[in-house]
């Protein structure tokens, strides 16, 4: 489906208050949209942050395999390199650069789903899982909030939560993006303000915690927003944590630096009940690409920006939120 026939079809479920899911790729060029009554008939799996979810088991760490090969570190600064020149230019402020980690792993995609916990999860016809800590917007009662999140740091680090919130290139590179999103949502909302600015969520995966920072920012939609729900998501498109500032520009520069098709990974995915949305955007991405499975993952890039350092986020982002039972 088209984004065009996305927005129509969006609006007119919303119109009459019917429940749907919707799963968008980066570019927009590929839209899935599913009204409730339809969904057994997908191999489709997926569960929000508002939906409820059933508590995972621990898994002995022995039953469970996971190694990452991820890109040499010179494939990777030369996309920095380009980005980071960009930078320096004046066409970006902040620009998101991912890459593809081959991993292996004894697990299907459907068991990554089954034992994986996360706020945002979608298992997609055995072609790729998202077990993502990331919500792009919530509508509820006519409030839209969004919830970027920039800033990873692994938590068993000395001092890890003061490191990454003292840390001027993080601070810089997360109040850039809270600036647009703020400026997005005032496209689609009024009385748009910064409810939350730069709070610690802690996520377990198979190789420990992580630290992540994010912030919360609102607004207030007109009262006939069911009727044009699809329009209001699609102004917001791309997310701004995964692309970057200013938007459009930014995209050009990802195009241009990164050699793969992203695909769905950092589109988003949501479910719409009638009345209320929940969406999150699909980052801790895996892939079936034929036999092998392959992990995108990446991170903003900033004037500040090392490239060392931003390596080791993107290979750090590689994991199973999985709960490791190691007695």
């Amino acid at each position: 489906m088209n984004k065009a026939k996305a927005i129509k079809t969006m609006n007119k479920l919303g119109s009459n208050k019917e429940a749907f899911l919707f799963i968008v790729n980066f570019d927009m060029t590929s839209i899935e949209i599913i009204s409730t009554n339809e969904l057994e008939n997908h191999n489709i799996s997926f569960c929000t942050e508002e939906l409820k979810k059933a508590n995972k088991p621990f898994v002995n760490n022995s039953e469970i395999t996971f190694q990452k090969e991820p890109i040499s570190f010179k494939q990777y600064s030369n996309a920095f390199k380009h980005v980071h020149k960009q930078i320096t230019l004046g066409n970006s402020y902040l620009t998101n650069l991912t890459a593809e980690t081959k991993i292996n792993t004894n697990i299907s995609l459907q068991k990554i789903y089954e034992l994986s916990s996360a706020p945002y999860k979608l298992f997609f016809k055995d072609k790729f899982v998202v077990f993502s800590p990331e919500t792009f917007i919530k509508i509820r009662d006519g409030k839209i909030s969004s919830f970027p999140m920039k800033g990873t740091i692994d938590a068993s680090l000395a001092n890890a939560e003061e490191s990454i919130l003292t840390n001027k290139k993080e601070a810089a590179e997360h109040a850039t993006i809270t600036d647009l999103i703020r400026n997005d949502l005032s496209t689609v909302s009024t009385n748009v303000k910064v409810e939350k600015y730069r709070y610690i969520d802690r996520i377990k995966t198979n190789e420990g915690e992580l630290l992540q920072v994010s912030s919360k920012i609102s607004g207030n939609l007109p009262q006939n927003y069911c009727e044009n729900i699809g329009t209001i998501l699609f102004k917001l498109l791309p997310a701004g944590s995964i692309s970057g500032a200013p938007k459009q520009k930014t995209l050009k520069i990802i195009n241009n630096a990164e050699n793969y098709d992203r695909g769905y990974y950092t589109g988003v995915f949501g479910f719409f009940d009638g009345k209320n949305m929940d969406c999150g955007v699909m980052i801790r991405f895996i892939e079936k690409q034929g036999e092998q499975l392959v992990f995108k993952s990446g991170g903003g890039i900033t004037i500040n920006s090392n490239a060392q350092e931003e390596y080791q986020e993107l290979i750090d982002k590689v994991y199973l939120p999985i709960s490791i039972d190691n007695e």
